[in-house]
């Protein structure tokens, strides 16, 4: 327990130190719970999510770095490897290649590389895998920027 309390102080300072550098990612603890974290991370551009921010949910568990942490879109998203209803999101680093030099803001990265590159082979959103997989780029593209325009973008007005 003190081993990953001391690498997420460690992750803290260097978020604190990399709000400039990265601004597609904005990663927060909680004030009262190490082990909670939430990120707002831009889409990706040229994607259908672009122009949007999506809430991410991280929950650290106590063996972290040597368990991946467990993370969830909070906003709504349409794409083949984010459960719709519950925003699990299926990623081998989080599940079976997990490597303790990943980091949270690395983890970051990561799904916003799987928003832009998704693998419609292993979906848990089957509508969205299937459009994907039966060559429908053009529905899949209309379906995830209507979401993105309903979930992820400010309203105006």
């Amino acid at each position: 327990m003190q081993a990953s309390r001391a690498r997420l102080f460690k992750e803290y300072k260097e978020v604190q130190r990399e709000k400039v550098a990265d601004p597609d990612i904005q990663l927060v603890c909680d004030d009262t719970n190490i082990f909670k974290w939430t990120a707002l991370i831009k889409g990706p551009s040229e994607t259908p999510y672009e122009g949007g921010v999506f809430q991410l949910a991280f929950a650290v568990p106590e063996p972290y770095p040597l368990q991946p942490p467990q993370v969830r879109f909070l906003t709504k998203i349409f794409h083949p490897n984010v459960h719709f209803k519950t925003g699990e999101i299926c990623l081998d680093i989080l599940k079976n290649a997990w490597s303790p030099a990943w980091t949270l803001q690395s983890v970051c990265r990561a799904i916003i590389a799987l928003m832009a590159h998704p693998e419609p082979d292993s979906p848990l959103n089957c509508d969205s895998g299937n459009l994907l997989r039966s060559g429908d780029v053009r529905g899949f593209n209309s379906m995830a920027r209507m979401y993105t325009r309903l979930a992820a973008m400010p309203k105006k007005g």
